[in-house]
């Protein structure tokens, strides 16, 4: 094996403290022995969640040698607050220590600058390899394999448990609800996210009348159906006859689901179980297109729409034709308006359409927005929110005014649309007519969406475990305006030529894929734009020339990269192939003593 740099591992702090662990604090000494890969994520991040199911594989087949240690460094306030960390460590299913660093001082110790990033720390103690962004596990689970037999000889590998130590289950019959709808008879229908299925509860909210689902995490179809945490739902029209009378965004298994309210019965509508990743189809029949990681569904001009999280766009499914294909945004993450192919979007999680069906309202998730699409324009507009980088708590004027990771939106009866405003714990409301954000209710535990019922609305608790029905207020409630810029720490720069390399090599046994031509990309662009003075745009090469403007003085540098590996082997007739991407948004501060030369490791230390 090729030798390695030798790099000691720094220490890993955090204020929180640790999770997973029945309470003990681990320090690199307790995990020495072992192979250690740390992954730092923050639970707002669609990302950061795909690499956790990417390492679930990783995490059962070493049980016994390798120990993933999740370091959660938050980009929201919310995301800083120990309970929301603990819930989002129960959420999404965390099987393996996590150390809360809501102060990001092991972010800083390791010199991180993305999310998600994977950090791989031999059975000695040194870090012997970093990536940034998805699609690494393969070439983790061949490092892993090689630090084995290389450590089991040396007699520095430790067999047995891990320091896991699983938590209490908690009982109840919904568990971290994403959305749901109310049938035509008054019941609710729910995505029960944290137990992978669909319960029907009784007018009150609360009696569980059916469960459609056995609540184990799975992909089948019939009337035994497996979910994968189903989040978005919506009604078939009324007069629609397509075999089914429910579409459902089955988040984690990448799939529309069709459900058949008369028994039960569930087919796949679009999707094949694996993740969307770039130069995969994007149009064509529904059940032969990957997808990624859809979060809310909603019928709009004819067609399902899919606020597809996963890749910062919305799709569209056609029922009759059975098709799907990308109606809006560009897989580049952020807040551009214009016409629908040219927009960008951050993690779209929430659709409603107006009541005249002229507007797709859309919950933009990571810029803390509020956007629509226009059925008649082809266009989209931003009515609440201003980028990656800016959120809070504000009411007032909408160019002014500040959410927090909204996930839900509800069209109401004059018009005007409700927030579920979730890391703010609020329910907001936007009226077009105005130009203003109101407050309805605060002290909601971490909102997901709402529904509409008669003059009240049922708000999905989601981290409460529940549905809370509350009078639509007259006048909205008062509260102190606060506004946050996410705490990471500016990068200085100098002004003027900035030589940005995205760091790329080829994991052990690849080869860049260059079959059809280059196998990288880079994409580049800044907030505000005329930061960017030249060196914006597309290319193949991973190195680049900027020059920044010497008449500001901060911004923001948006940097996507993506490059394309294949097994590097000439007696394999059809190699495997693997895609790494990732999106940085690095805040900047331009100052005559900054950085010449701005490194992001995409993978790299092999």
């Amino acid at each position: 094996m090729a030798s390695r740099a030798r790099v000691r591992a720094p220490e890993l702090v955090g204020k929180g403290g640790w999770l997973n662990t029945g309470g003990k604090d681990l320090t690199l000494a307790d995990l020495r022995g072992k192979v250690v890969v740390l992954d730092f994520w923050t639970f707002c991040c669609i990302n950061c969640l795909h690499v956790l199911d990417e390492l679930r594989e990783l995490e059962e087949k070493h049980r016994d040698t390798v120990v993933i240690v999740g370091v959660h460094s938050p980009k929201f306030v919310h995301e800083a607050d120990h309970r929301a960390v603990v819930d989002a460590v129960a959420r999404y299913e965390v099987h393996h220590p996590v150390l809360d660093d809501p102060e990001l001082v092991t972010w800083k110790q390791y010199a991180v600058r993305a999310w998600p990033t994977l950090v791989v720390i031999d059975p000695e103690g040194y870090v012997v390899a970093q990536h940034a962004g998805e699609g690494h596990a393969h070439a983790i689970a061949k490092l892993v394999e090689e630090l084995e037999a290389e450590h089991g000889a040396k007699g520095t590998l430790r067999r047995g448990d891990g320091p896991y130590v699983a938590p209490e289950p908690e009982a109840g019959d919904l568990r971290f609800p994403g959305k749901a709808v109310r049938l035509p008879d008054g019941h609710y229908l729910v995505a029960d996210s944290g137990h992978h299925s669909l319960v029907e509860l009784a007018e009150d909210g609360e009696t569980l009348l059916r469960r459609i689902g056995d609540g184990e995490r799975g992909f089948t179809d019939g009337l035994n159906p497996r979910f994968s945490e189903p989040q978005g739902l919506t009604l078939v029209p009324a007069g629609q006859d397509l075999g089914y009378d429910v579409v459902v965004a089955d988040t984690v298994n990448h799939a529309l689901r069709g459900v058949r309210l008369s028994d039960g019965s569930v087919s796949t509508l679009a999707g094949t179980g694996r993740q969307w990743w770039q130069g995969s189809a994007t149009q064509g029949p529904a059940r032969e297109v990957d997808l990624s990681s859809p979060w809310d569904v909603a019928f709009f001009d004819g067609r399902v729409w899919i606020a597809m999280a996963g890749v910062h766009q919305l799709w569209a499914y056609e029922p009759d034709a059975e098709t799907i294909s990308v109606a809006a945004g560009t897989t580049n993450e952020g807040l551009v308006d214009g016409p629908v192919a040219e927009a960008w979007f951050a993690q779209p999680s929430g659709l409603a359409v107006s009541a005249d069906g002229e507007r797709l309202w859309v919950a933009d998730s990571e810029t803390s927005a509020v956007r629509w699409v226009s059925r008649e324009t082809k266009t989209v507009h931003t009515a609440v929110g201003t980028g990656l980088f800016d959120f809070g708590h504000r009411d007032g004027a909408a160019d002014q005014a500040l959410l927090q990771h909204p996930l839900g939106v509800t069209v109401l009866p004059d018009g005007s649309v409700a927030i579920a405003d979730t890391y703010n714990h609020a329910l907001r409301r936007f009226d077009p007519a105005t130009g203003e954000v109101t407050t309805l209710a605060t002290d909601l535990r971490e909102p997901s969406g709402a529904v509409l019922v008669g003059e009240d609305i049922v708000v999905i608790e989601s981290a409460r475990h529940r549905l809370t029905r509350l009078r639509l207020p007259e006048e909205a409630v008062q509260v102190e305006s606060v506004a946050h810029r996410t705490q990471r720490a500016a990068t200085e720069v100098v002004p003027g030529t900035l030589r940005l390399d995205v760091v790329f090599s080829a994991p052990a046994g690849q080869k860049l894929d260059e079959r059809y031509g280059p196998s990288t990309r880079l994409l580049v662009s800044s907030t505000p734009p005329e930061l960017l003075v030249s060196g914006g745009g597309a290319d193949t090469a991973l190195s680049r020339e900027l020059v920044l403007s010497d008449q500001l003085t901060e911004g923001v540098l948006h940097v996507s990269a993506m490059a394309a590996s294949c097994d590097d082997d000439p007696e394999i007739e059809y190699p495997a192939c693997h895609v790494h991407q990732q999106d940085w948004g690095v805040p900047v501060k331009l100052t005559a003593e900054g950085a010449t030369r701005l490194p992001l490791v995409l993978a790299g230390m092999e």
